[in-house]
């Protein structure tokens, strides 16, 4: 049961089309039209909605910007409807407007529901709204690693969950053995940063610095180095301040101090203003006397010896040398020698982790083994289902005696190193198993398989890849399926048999083909022409429905050029009789 169909586009100044409206059925919808017409344009629009490319060549000349907009009937439950709800598109009634606008310049503008929207949601919806294939896509097809991708879509669970253990197994494996090679190939210079590191640190550990000593020790040398000058200039300021003993004639504060003192203090008892000031001179006596008495101990502590001097400056040179090479002082030496310390024990520690890290590596590339060959098995199974819906395709599309194939093959390696151990064997291995997948045809009977890119003519090829793109289909399908000119090559019976099963498809989702083909296009619920004017250009009333005789014209018109040929009518008439017979 369909339960999203894309409605209606509309497509302004898009290539030839200056303005047209595209209305779409449910079931199969054909789009013709003469050559250049502007049918690819349809594809194009289509693309825009979905995310596509945005080139600004495609604005039609003289246009500021191209306009693509679209309406889907849409399922509310559908994971498109809870996605474009949750970027806030609102939902009219079950209908999404969708739109892509394209300026001249290159900027693009998305809308959805209403609300402007990263282009990438579009993309997003389209994952689930629409399957587009084209010629693009089947060229595409003949390269193994999209067949490889296309038979893992198809086995569905059975492949992605050992294919998903598998990826993250080899990335893990990648990580170890970039370790790996980094720890051994760069042995040596981590060997002499680790010397380098042991002799700073004996160096460091030797000296026994302390935080702090080579400020301490700078003022010490300082002092020592000026002990004559300093003890005689406390000396001579604590007579000064105390008296010289041997000069009892001289005068010191001290003594000038008291004499005040004992002046104003005979008298304070009538004064309360010079009680003060007696009391502030007995202040400056005691004050004296204690500086006195310091300076008297400083100048008979102060050490003079040249001993100790000698033992600091050697001091200061070994905490210098320390300075010089391992920080701007001694916190900083402390700090690097802790840091160096970690490291050491790092560098120290790589033969360790290297056993490690080669053991975690051994058992990676055996659970690798493990895992490519249970996909292997896996992909075996669905090689076979795929290969026998495709050939059972083909029988419908008038190549009863073809036979589609996989070819899974494994290349052996001679260095087990640079491979993984599969069925006993060391194979060559990379991100998504030890696999090589090419889709094989035998076209007939006696005919030996070929890849498809080789063993198919252009006609075959169309139908190989249509049958491939319809099992597809059938096991993952979308609402919408468009299809761009794949029956290409194709005429006479094996383009009825396409038109026929196209319509069989269209009984399960939307099918809207763009085509050339009469046979294909008499299978159509919908039958679509594109016209351009006089001027070249496709107008709003360009894209015409066909109905009754106006389809009969327009097959007459594909069949044979002629479309008031009786004979090419007569033919066209037939054409949808037998169409509408052999659904």
């Amino acid at each position: 049961m369909v339960v999203s169909v894309l409605e209606e586009m509309r497509i302004r100044s898009l290539g030839v089309i200056d303005d047209a409206v595209v209305e779409l059925s449910p079931g199969f919808t054909a789009v013709t039209g003469e050559t250049g017409a502007g049918k690819t344009m349809v594809v194009t629009s289509l693309g825009l909605l979905l995310g596509g490319r945005a080139d600004p060549a495609l604005v039609r000349v003289g246009a500021k910007a191209a306009v693509v907009e679209g309406r889907i009937a849409l399922d509310g439950r559908s994971p498109a409807a809870v996605r474009a709800e949750e970027a806030g598109a609102e939902l009219d009634d079950g209908t999404l407007l969708v739109s892509r606008t394209l300026s001249a310049e290159g900027r693009s503008r998305a809308h959805v529901g209403g609300r402007s929207v990263p282009v990438g949601l579009l993309g997003e919806l389209a994952d689930d709204l629409v399957a587009v294939h084209g010629q693009t896509d089947q060229q595409g097809l003949l390269r193994p690693a999209r067949q490889r991708q296309a038979l893992d879509r198809y086995a569905g669970d059975a492949v992605a969950m050992p294919l998903a253990k598998y990826a993250d197994a080899y990335r893990r494996l990648r990580a170890v053995a970039a370790e790996l090679a980094e720890l051994t190939t760069r042995a040596r210079e981590r060997a002499q940063e680790a010397d380098l590191l042991r002799f700073g640190l004996e160096e460091v550990a030797a000296a026994e610095p302390v935080p702090g000593e080579d400020t301490e020790l700078s003022a010490e040398a300082e002092r020592l180095g000026h002990a004559e000058a300093l003890a005689s200039a406390a000396t001579a300021a604590h007579a000064a301040l105390a008296g010289d003993p041997e000069d009892p004639e001289g005068i010191d504060a001290a003594t000038l101090v008291a004499g005040a003192h004992r002046a104003v203090a005979a008298v304070r008892s009538h004064d309360p203003a010079l009680a003060a000031l007696a009391d502030r001179i007995g202040e400056i006596g005691i004050l004296l006397r204690d500086v006195a008495g310091e300076l008297a101990g400083y100048a008979s502590d102060l050490d003079a010896d040249p001993r100790r001097l000698a033992a600091v400056e050697e001091r200061r040179a070994a905490l210098t040398h320390l300075t010089r090479k391992y920080g701007e002082d001694i916190t900083a030496v402390l700090a690097w020698a802790e840091s160096g310390a970690e490291r050491l024990a790092e560098l120290d520690g790589d033969d360790e982790r290297i056993g490690e890290l080669t053991a975690e590596r051994d058992a990676l590339r055996a659970e690798l083994g493990e895992l490519a060959e249970a996909l292997s098995a896996a992909r075996a199974e669905a090689a076979e289902r795929f290969a026998g819906a495709v050939t059972a395709e083909l029988a419908e599309l008038a190549m009863p005696h073809a036979r589609v194939s996989f070819s899974l093959r494994q290349n052996a390696v001679s260095d087990a190193e640079s491979g993984i151990e599969v069925g006993g064997r060391a194979v060559a291995y990379g991100p998504h198993g030890a696999d090589e997948v090419e889709l094989l045809l035998t076209p007939h009977p006696g005919a030996q398989p070929r890849p498809i890119a080789k063993g198919a003519s252009g006609g075959e090829l169309s139908r190989v890849m249509l049958a491939v793109e319809v099992v597809f289909a059938g096991s993952a399908p979308v609402p919408t399926y468009l299809f761009d000119e794949v029956d290409a090559g194709v005429g006479g019976k094996a383009a009825v048999e396409v038109g026929r099963r196209l319509a069989r498809l269209a009984q399960s989702a939307q099918v809207v083909v763009v085509t050339h083909l009469p046979q294909v296009a008499a299978f159509a619920d919908r039958h679509l022409v594109v016209e351009k004017t006089h001027d070249g250009a496709v107008t709003r009333s360009g894209v015409k429905a066909m109905e009754g005789e106006d389809r009969v014209r327009e097959l007459s018109r594909m069949l044979a050029g002629q479309e008031d040929s009786e004979l090419a009518r007569a033919h066209a008439e037939e054409l949808l009789q037998a169409a509408r017979a052999g659904r």
